[in-house]
């Protein structure tokens, strides 16, 4: 699989490079495999309806642990109808619990800036060399575990809290499929009881020495 395979099939369906890429990976390279499987698993069509509009929505909020942590998040679509449907609603409800239990950082890829995409590789980079890995693997290492980075702080890469088996951007396919219409998570945000805040630490030292004084 090279660049250049990624960069065609990505001109051919208009699916987004990481999808390109997973589906010439289990293709060997084969384009018109890896056509089929993104058929198969609806991503195309999804991929088609993208260009679309999507004014309309709904912002939910979601409420853990007595009140501890909360989400606000935006979800949009293209109707009004489609945003009262009880499928919309479910999904942005599940899509709020998503960023309550995972605490994404970001909605998707294209969000994260260069620079903290370097700092990470250069981290990783690091950590295959002290684990002794060859210099030629190295790279391909980082590469392998950027993913991992990008599936703790990207809503979208994270596995799907009712069904890890699927991301989250999976579901969202599905969902547009379904309804047929384009189906949008746009902003999200998310409050934990005391982020933030440095805690008070009691000074025993300090505590012990007073009652040794008498004070």
């Amino acid at each position: 699989m090279s660049a250049q395979d990624v960069a065609k099939l990505r001109e051919i369906t208009g699916v987004g490079i990481l999808d390109c890429k997973k589906a010439l990976s289990e293709t060997n390279g084969d384009i018109d495999k890896a056509i089929v499987i993104l058929r198969e698993k609806g991503i195309i069509v999804a991929a088609k309806k993208a260009g679309r509009i999507a004014a309309e929505g709904l912002v939910a909020s979601y409420i853990h642990m007595g009140g501890r942590i909360g989400v606000l998040v935006e979800m949009n679509c293209e109707t009004d109808f489609v945003a009262k449907s009880d499928q919309f609603n479910e999904l942005i409800k599940d899509i709020a619990m998503q960023i309550a239990a995972s605490k994404p950082l970001y909605v998707n890829i294209d969000e994260v800036t260069p620079e903290e995409i370097e700092n990470e590789k250069e981290v990783l980079r690091n950590q295959a060399k002290n684990e002794g890995k060859k210099p030629e693997l190295i790279e391909k290492m980082v590469e392998g575990r950027i993913k991992k980075f990008f599936s703790n702080i990207c809503l979208m890469e994270q596995p799907f809290i009712r069904d890890s088996a699927k991301t989250v951007k999976d579901m969202i396919n599905e969902a547009t499929l379904k309804i047929g219409e384009k189906i949008v998570v746009r902003r999200f945000v998310r409050y934990e009881m005391g982020e933030g805040l440095e805690k008070r630490k009691d000074d025993f030292v300090e505590e012990i020495n007073k009652q040794i004084k008498g004070e």
